[in-house]
């Protein structure tokens, strides 16, 4: 076990972060007179193994290898979500242990799918904290999608790279500066939506919770009718920009400020990512005006549109109420997800665009059988075996939401509530389709199987797969 000592000792100041931010709603609890216990136990609790941890392995080795670099990016988001539910269960709203681990799982892994049916009753530290998971969920996929997951050739996120040093005997030098500045930019981002929020018409506690939740792409609001509940153009769209601005690749805000001004014109993930947006909403634009669907305008199109393929999942309208091609649409656009190295999930864009290249390549091969064809992306060259990344990570993506999928019916799920269930889980977007868990559902209704099946589905969303499934593998534990 000495040979972890250093994923362990990252795990314990984890823990005592995390402890630390079950301190701050106990302030709210103060302000809001609903003093309770629960979070102050619940942050002893966690800091105390925190604490433990930290100090049994202070002799840790500096260094971080492959393998330790896989098990403690699944153990970090475990045991956040492990912790991260204790004030649910220690509070007086009566959460059971399943619930309570379910809600928390949904905050870490931003997917926003909730238990909770009456949301405006929730006390308001129950509810700041449903935020702050998310938001440091937001922060922790980004940091590790561009520091960790690179060095582990995770799904083709090697092509992110951000040094040409290709050893993964130890994390970059580089990890912890990089880490700090996407911290301040993701915390400058948080406070400039706090501020519109708050300019564009909410109070200042709904303006902190819904922009921690914006932020991260994560949904979780404040309201059982979700950001529809102000019924705002102006906070909709206040809401759209930040959504949009944690979709996009967080290096590519470094390169901005670093001077690279044209980043964001430049990068074909950005460019393709707002192409699907573009399309999208023309097509079902088109669909539901010669459907005469009366339910919708532009506005409504729009947000929700941007809502579901970043997996965000805050809604304002009934959108399953758009007839079945729209239901068939955002499924698919909850496959497709964001920009890699964002708060979003999904398969990710490039990825689908790889994939597209790579058929292309195949067809001119066809044609022209004695031709070589070099597949290029971003101006780097792409060799089999990056492909062969791509490809097997799409396959396993779809082949464990079937598997899901069929789970969840084996509970005695629906079709359309399977369905739904298990992409909603995977791609960590939030609400499903369908009367039980869609845009007006919750998953409060569903078996306690159901919930536990729903949580494996968003760690392993929310990892890339491979971080999860390489730990099963025996040959993966010898040396």
């Amino acid at each position: 076990m000495s040979n972890y000592k250093t994923v362990f000792f990252t795990l314990g100041i984890l823990q005592i972060i995390l402890g630390i931010s079950m301190i701050i709603p106990v302030f709210v609890q103060i302000i809001y007179s609903e003093m309770d216990s629960s979070f102050i136990g619940a942050a002893i609790v966690t800091i105390i193994f925190g604490t433990l941890f930290f100090l049994s392995n202070l002799d840790h080795d500096k260094k971080l290898n492959l393998q330790q670099a896989f098990l403690l990016t699944a153990l970090s988001w475990l045991s956040i979500a492990i912790f991260g539910s204790f004030p649910f269960i220690f509070s007086t709203i009566n959460f059971s242990v399943t619930d309570s681990f379910f809600e928390s799982m949904s905050g870490i892994t931003t997917t926003g799918s909730t238990i909770i049916n009456n949301l405006e009753e929730m006390p308001k530290a129950i509810l700041l904290w449903r935020a702050i998971l998310q938001w440091l969920g937001g922060i922790g996929i980004i940091v590790m999608a561009i520091t960790l997951m690179p060095i582990m050739n995770v799904g083709g996120m090697q092509l992110f790279k951000i040094s040409n040093n290709d050893s993964s005997e130890k994390i970059l030098p580089k990890s912890k500066e990089i880490a700090l500045r996407l911290i301040y930019i993701y915390s400058t981002l948080t406070l400039l939506c706090t501020f519109f929020y708050k300019i564009f018409g909410m109070n200042y506690f709904d303006s902190l919770t819904h922009s921690m939740t914006t932020i991260a792409t994560g949904g979780f609001s404040n309201y059982n009718d979700s950001i529809g509940y102000f019924d705002s153009a102006y906070i909709e769209s206040v809401s759209m920009v930040f959504i949009i601005l944690g979709s996009l690749p967080f290096i590519a805000y470094i390169k901005f400020l670093n001077g690279d001004k044209q980043v964001f014109k430049n990068d074909s993930q950005i460019r393709t990512f707002f192409k699907i947006i573009f399309f999208t909403i023309i097509i079902l634009g088109i669909y539901l005006s010669f459907n005469n669907i009366q339910s919708f305008d532009l506005r409504s199109i729009l947000f929700n549109v941007i809502s579901i393929i970043t997996g965000t999942g805050y809604v304002n309208d009934q959108f399953d109420s758009w007839g079945s091609f729209t239901i068939v649409l955002f499924l698919m656009l909850m496959f497709i997800g964001g920009c890699a190295g964002s708060t979003t999930c999904g398969v990710k864009v490039f990825r689908f665009q790889i994939l597209y290249l790579f058929i292309m390549n195949q067809i001119k091969k066809i044609i022209y059988p004695k031709g070589v064809f070099v597949i290029k992306y971003a101006e780097n060259s792409i060799n089999e075996k990056f492909i062969a990344s791509i490809i097997s990570f799409i396959f396993f993506y779809f082949l464990i939401f079937f598997c899901l999928s069929a789970l969840l019916s084996l509970t005695g799920l629906d079709f359309i509530t399977s369905i739904s269930g298990a992409a909603t889980s995977i791609s960590n977007v939030g609400p499903g389709l369908g009367s039980t868990i869609g845009p007006n559902g919750n998953f409060s209704s569903l078996p306690d199987i159901s919930k536990w099946i729903l949580t494996i589905g968003m760690i392993l969303g929310r990892l890339e797969l491979f971080a999860i499934l390489i730990l099963f593998v025996p040959a993966f534990w010898r040396n």
